[in-house]
């Protein structure tokens, strides 16, 4: 499995505190990138701008993906656009949150 694919892997282990799903369920991870120095680059979001669990959910992520080997640094690039919808959530956290 590459560093790319354990870094998604582990991002499912990473739970929203206020909704209780992980985080790739909700569709708040934008992107993976690993560097050929094995550098990870997150690019992410949060369902609202003013998300109370910022900190917490940050955190998670550095914490889960230190946890593999091999890993370099670690970057998180939060950003807003686009915009988090529950649109972007898998079907799986849509029938969790009752969308579905």
């Amino acid at each position: 499995m590459s560093l790319e694919n354990k870094v998604g892997a582990a991002l499912f282990e990473v739970i929203d505190p206020e909704l209780g799903i992980n985080i790739m369920d909700l569709g708040l991870v934008y992107g993976i990138a690993v560097d050929v120095e094995d550098n990870v680059n997150i690019i992410m979001t949060l369902t609202t701008p003013g998300c109370p669990m910022h900190d917490s959910i940050k955190a998670g992520v550095e914490r889960r993906i230190s946890q593999i080997d091999g890993i370099g640094d670690i970057n998180i690039d939060l950003v807003w656009e686009p915009a988090w919808t529950p649109a972007k959530m898998s079907e799986r956290a849509q029938e969790m949150l009752g969308f579905a």
